[in-house]
């Protein structure tokens, strides 16, 4: 990026039209640059993360690489409840506070991976950026708690080693995790927070099929839902971030219900005095790992703290903030409408709404398991894919006779031809190899297929029929077109 083009963008900045408002100043308006800050993203993406399911004993080494650094002041906060070790990065030294955390919640990793594409960001140097380091450096003291529960990291689960939430345990502080935020709020006294989270995928933004790909809250410190000069800020923070995303994710924006959490960390920072912001990275299609949410992630906040350094966050209206549509719950992965099926000998039509859940093994290897969520009238519900299967009939799967010896003798154009002749699962006489696979059938020792039921609750497996031959399975929750080529049928699937 040329240093006209970042010249530009602070010219944009500082001289653009000017609004007043209830809740601003006659601060510069300005358009931020996503240009610049997605080619930032690309340059400094931090390239040893690569999916959601990292350990703290993959960004560790991240961490301690900078203590030998001058630009950052890496510090050891104490330990989890399995010791392992929280820490702290401090960079700048201006008169405005920021304090960023993330993973509270051990599997709600999209923003950790941001904040070390934000670092790397921070170390650079001569590429035509140096402005805006320069500025960050000197006006903002950013301080970063990346993972807060590693424990919960290590088996990619929400809770800590105790089963304690972490952001309800802001009042009690019963978890050693707790207890080391707390302490470095109280020490440091931000005048900004940023509460990093995900939420799960199946928020959408009410009355569309859109994902809700970031939702954002500006938490209350109170339960009458004051809004003081502190909160306020942090509404005024959100409407800039959402108007930046709306180029990038037209209609995917939502917010939460602002009811009072005494319990949570963000709606005590914003009692505590910090202009506080909850970030929940939701989902998008075609990015199970989160990698573009990622990028989202980085350009929010790293536009987010340019503003809060340079104060032109105050020229938006904080009323805007309550335009953001709350969150709505209504995706599915998978919607199936007008599915004619047949139950006690009686014939209805139905939709059948489908999730996909991922759960993890000892070994920490997960496996996804395909499962009907909702069934009935589901004209208001959406699915990352959705479906029309008028004209088509719920058909059950069947077992294949012959068990298989191995998995590699099952290609894909020979399971899409035993799925094209009804078949859903198969035998394997040695399933070692084949628990974990992407071969689109249901394989076991036993060749068992659960589910097959148009059922509430009961396991995504079976067929769409017309006049008794298969069109369509459904096998593990995805659905499997059979006219298609078979590496277009499966190429999506995993078990």
């Amino acid at each position: 990026m040329k240093k006209s083009i970042y010249s530009l963008f602070i010219l944009a900045i500082m001289y653009s039209c000017q609004q007043t408002n209830p809740g601003s100043t006659n601060k510069a308006s300005y358009t931020p640059d996503t240009t610049m800050l997605a080619t930032a993203f690309e340059t400094y993406k931090e390239k040893t993360l690569t999916h959601r399911r990292f350990k703290h004993q993959d960004i560790e080494p991240l961490i301690l690489k900078r203590k030998a650094q001058d630009l950052f002041s890496v510090k050891t906060l104490g330990r989890s409840v399995q010791k392992r070790i929280l820490y702290q990065l401090s960079h700048g030294n201006g008169k405005k506070k920021i304090m960023l955390w993330s993973q509270m919640h051990g599997n709600e990793s999209t923003a950790t991976m941001a904040l070390f594409d934000i670092f790397n960001f921070l170390e650079g140097k001569g590429d035509g950026y140096d402005s805006i380091r320069s500025l960050l450096k000197d006006k903002t003291t950013l301080i970063f708690l990346p993972m807060i529960n590693p424990d919960g990291a290590e088996i990619f689960n929400r809770r800590n080693a105790f089963d304690i939430d972490l952001n309800r345990d802001a009042r009690q502080t019963a978890s050693p995790e707790a207890v080391i935020l707390k302490a470095a709020a109280e020490q440091h006294k931000p005048a900004y927070g940023f509460n990093l989270h995900d939420q799960h995928i199946y928020y959408n933004v009410p009355g569309t099929p859109n994902p809700a790909t970031i939702s954002f809250l500006a938490p209350a410190y109170n339960h009458e839902k004051d809004v003081n000069e502190v909160r306020g800020r942090a509404m005024q923070l959100i409407v800039g971030m959402n108007k930046l995303l709306q180029q990038y994710v037209p209609n995917g924006v939502a917010k939460y219900d602002d009811t009072h959490e005494p319990r949570g960390f963000g709606d005590n920072f914003q009692k505590w005095g910090a202009s506080t912001v909850l970030i929940e990275s939701g989902g998008y299609k075609g990015d199970p790992e989160k990698q573009y949410i990622r990028k989202l992630n980085f350009m929010i906040i790293l536009n987010a703290l340019i503003e809060i350094a340079q104060e032109s966050y105050l020229q938006y209206d904080r009323n805007n903030y309550q335009e953001i549509p709350e969150n709505s719950s209504k995706l599915a992965d998978l919607l199936i409408r007008n599915i004619e099926a047949e139950r006690d000998s009686l014939r209805y039509n139905v939709d059948l709404a489908i999730k996909r859940d991922e759960i993890t093994a000892p070994d920490s290897i997960f496996y996804i398991r395909g499962r009907i969520d909702d069934v009935g009238d589901l004209q208001d519900s959406y699915g990352y894919d959705e479906l029309d299967a008028q004209g088509l009939t719920f058909m059950r799967g069947k077992v294949y006779p012959t068990p298989f010896n191995s998995i590699k003798e099952l290609t894909p154009q020979r399971a899409v031809s035993l799925l094209k002749q009804g078949y859903l699962a198969a035998q394997l006489t040695n399933i070692a190899g084949g628990r974990h696979h992407r071969i689109p059938l249901l394989l076991s020792s036993r060749g068992t297929i659960y589910g097959n039921s148009p059922t509430l609750g009961s396991q995504a497996n079976f067929f769409l029929a017309r006049d008794g031959k298969p069109v369509y399975a459904i096998v593990n929750g995805y659905l499997i077109d059979l006219n298609k080529e078979p590496e277009e049928t499966y190429k999506n699937y995993v078990q």
